[in-house]
């Protein structure tokens, strides 16, 4: 089943963030390699694809896992959630519709 993970970023977070990156994109390049990806990518704070020091306020992730609870371990194991850089992490079910 597919599961969202929204983590939305702490006040500051910028710093933190881009040193966790590599290791945070080599985990989702592995769900990718595993055909579980659907989407991933972060928010940009403000009105811009490349936000420069304003950073981003969270990240969005839509990926097939086993079960909530098979999601929920696999959120809080994100370098993110190490570093301090989510101030909270929601993960729920997903339905995908469009495009099919």
């Amino acid at each position: 089943m597919l599961y969202m993970i929204l983590g939305q970023d702490r006040e500051g977070a910028l710093p933190d963030r881009l040193a966790a990156r590599p290791a945070h994109l080599e985990r989702l390049q592995a769900l990718q390699a595993e055909g579980r990806l659907v989407l991933a990518g972060p928010c940009p704070a403000i009105d811009a694809a490349d936000p420069g020091p304003a950073g981003f306020s969270g990240s969005l992730i839509v990926a097939e896992f086993e079960s909530l609870e098979a999601a929920q371990a696999w959120a809080d194991a994100d370098p993110y959630v190490a570093a301090g850089v989510y101030a909270r992490v929601e993960v729920k079910p997903f339905r995908k519709v469009f495009p099919a």
